[in-house]
């Protein structure tokens, strides 16, 4: 999850106008909020913007490159053969980079998720079908609160804009993405 609260940060850093829909879609949702009350499954129904954010953050960075899967029967893939019982790596950054599935894939474009959204199985973030992440609606929840938060309270940018992310084994900043806050005076 760490992986993913990161990129968040740095694309919000990156993109003030994006940063601005989201804080735009948060004050909606506190509006009628006492101070210190809680949000409650409702409100996050309604972080649909934040959502696609969040969603466009997992495509274009993904929390891990992927996983190994064992061929159940012989195929011909590409002109390779594979035979039953090989490995195969299943590589989540080339699906999410795909231009038939998502035109302009290096662009940030949260509107990609609205309406029916991508493609299935083109956007796998938690992986697909039977062995799909059993953690992905909490994950979904955490990023939510996390988002409203971080960006209800602070604006921030970014210490080494240059930053590059690795991946050992999860994707990570290389120098931890230091941040500068200036809290929001409202």
């Amino acid at each position: 999850m760490i992986s993913v609260l990161s990129s968040l940060m740095k694309y919000l850093a990156e993109l003030p106008e994006v940063y601005e829909l989201v804080l735009k879609e948060q004050l909606e949702i506190s509006k009628g909020k006492e101070a210190g009350q809680l949000l409650e499954w409702e409100d996050v129904q309604k972080m649909k913007y934040s959502w696609n954010v969040a969603s466009e953050v997992m495509r274009l960075s993904p929390a891990v490159t992927g996983t190994y899967r064992e061929a159940i029967k012989d195929f011909t893939y590409a002109d390779y053969n594979i035979p039953k019982g090989s490995k195969l790596l299943w590589n989540t950054g080339s699906s999410h980079m795909d231009p038939i599935f998502f035109p302009n894939p290096e662009t940030f474009d949260a509107s990609r998720f609205e309406g029916a959204g991508p493609t299935p199985f083109s956007y796998v973030p938690f992986g697909g079908g039977p062995r799909m992440c059993i953690g992905q609606e909490f994950a979904r929840l955490e990023i939510l609160v996390f988002m409203h938060n971080v960006v209800k309270r602070f604006k921030w940018d970014l210490v080494n804009p240059d930053e590059k992310f690795k991946y050992d084994p999860m994707l990570e900043p290389k120098k931890g993405l230091p941040i500068r806050l200036q809290p929001h005076h409202f």
